[in-house]
């Protein structure tokens, strides 16, 4: 079985997050959802639990951070092409979220940004596979 990854992140709304994810065409595991958290379906082995703010506060002891403010994490996500980051970002903002870093375009790597109704910060990302040709 391949290594998967499941990133947990506190919501406000989960209404609103699920709705705004599956506006970028993401659907949800019913078996790892309930009424305080939904399993995004990323690919195959990454998954992210939204997980409302009160449930998340039962895994830590730590405080949550206002991802409003501050920064605690940046995912980032790979697309098969540029225009693919366009499209998945313009959705993103068309669909209520909100801007993030200026594009980055380095000829071989073209990354955009966003964050989602939490303000989790998210990048989308399409590198030229002839770039990392050879690399080990």
């Amino acid at each position: 079985m391949p290594q998967m990854i499941f990133v947990n992140l506190p919501v406000k709304d989960l209404e609103t997050t699920k709705d705004f994810f599956g506006k970028l065409g993401y659907g949800f595991d019913p078996q790892f959802s309930d009424d305080t958290t939904a399993c995004l379906v990323i690919s195959d082995t990454i998954f992210a639990m939204l997980i409302t703010e009160p449930k998340f506060k039962e895994f830590t002891r730590k405080e949550i951070a206002d991802s409003a403010k501050s920064t605690e994490v940046i995912l980032c996500l790979s697309a098969e092409s540029r225009e693919k980051v366009d499209e998945l970002v313009d959705t993103a903002l068309a669909s209520g979220g909100f801007p993030a870093n200026e594009p980055m375009d380095h000829g071989f790597m073209y990354v955009r940004s966003f964050q989602d109704p939490d303000h989790h910060l998210w990048e989308i990302m399409w590198m030229d596979p002839a770039a990392v040709e050879g690399r080990s």
